[in-house]
């Protein structure tokens, strides 16, 4: 004879196993639906060739199309201000320059929706670090960081582009103004691509950009690397010295890429994506991709990002002050 209580209690428990079968399912087949890559800055810079280079990658391992969608603004903050708001299911990412870790010290409160890039976005893999560097059109005539520095104090207030307010180029061209107590005058670009389209067609003489998308115009003549202005020479530039080295200690900036998940998004699922990504790294043709493009691969675990962040938010909110940096 059955307990009518042990058959309740049975009947619950099937009950339970079977509500929760279908959330059993929806973890075990991520990902079951496209997959779409935000990048908050405009097609044609180093981020975006990273997110279309790993996009195809993904998308042939995971059984799912992956989708690059590029949304500029507010400093990186509006594309990530979409992702962060999207459903943590690990279907909506972000691939993003370190610029979102600087604009909140720089916008206006509650530019790009009024997140927290520190708390409401969860790191999940740095793919790409690229080397920083001064430029100049060739009609300046300078072939090194002393000639540049020569033609600005002959013409007080010389433009210099950038990729944005509130951009580590941004940064940079303040920082050598400050160290060298040279006049030039900032001219923000809507990012890395629109700042080499005026660098070579002349609108400016000096660009401090991203390596990343600047290589096929140095390569061309259309741009000469003044100085790479990080702590070390890159070797994708072995010939190019820093600027430490030309005389200017202190000019030096980093740029990396994040890739970055909804908060709440499943740690399965962003160790899923983390995996596929740096097995998407170690491909001959991908590094290849990149390196020709300016990138340095990285990868990782989600704590190299998250460390890169932190170390990102405090450096800049201090220079921010220092240097009175704000956006527009």
């Amino acid at each position: 004879m059955n307990h009518p209580k042990r058959s309740f209690t049975l009947c619950l428990l099937g009950t339970a196993l079977a509500a929760a079968l279908p959330f059993a399912a929806t973890a075990q087949a991520f990902p079951s639906k496209t997959i779409t890559i935000v990048v908050p800055v405009p097609a044609g810079g180093g981020p975006d060739l990273a997110a279309r280079v790993l996009a195809e990658k993904m998308a042939a391992k995971l059984g799912q199309p992956v989708v690059v969608d590029n949304r500029p603004g507010a400093g990186t903050l509006l594309g990530a201000a979409a992702v962060a708001k999207a459903a943590p299911d690990g279907h909506t990412l972000l691939l993003t320059p370190n610029t979102m870790a600087i604009s909140p010290h720089v916008m206006a409160p509650g530019a790009g929706g009024g997140i927290d890039v520190q708390k409401d976005l969860v790191p999940v893999i740095a793919p790409a670090t690229t080397p920083m560097v001064l430029a100049a059109n060739p009609t300046l005539g300078a072939t090194n960081l002393k000639a540049a520095l020569d033609a600005a104090r002959k013409t007080p207030g010389l433009p210099y582009g950038s990729a944005g307010n509130g951009s580590p180029m941004h940064f940079a061209g303040e920082i050598l103004k400050r160290q060298t107590q040279v006049d030039l005058m900032h001219v923000p670009y809507r990012g890395v691509a629109p700042s080499l389209t005026a660098a070579v067609g002349g609108e400016v003489k000096l660009l401090f950009t991203a390596l990343g998308g600047a290589v096929p115009h140095i390569k061309a003549g259309r741009l000469v690397p003044l100085a790479v202005i990080e702590s070390k020479r890159s070797a994708l530039l072995p010939d190019v010295p820093t600027a430490t080295e030309q005389g200017v200690p202190g000019v030096e900036v980093n740029a990396w890429y994040g890739v970055f998940a909804p908060v709440g998004t499943p740690a399965a699922a962003i160790a899923r994506i983390n995996q596929e990504m740096n097995d998407a790294l170690q491909l001959p043709d991908v590094k290849e991709k990149l390196m020709g493009a300016g990138l340095e691969t990285l990868g990782g675990t989600p704590k190299v990002l998250a460390d890169f962040m932190k170390a990102d938010n405090e450096r800049y909110g201090r220079l921010a002050k220092e240097l009175n940096i704000k956006a527009d």
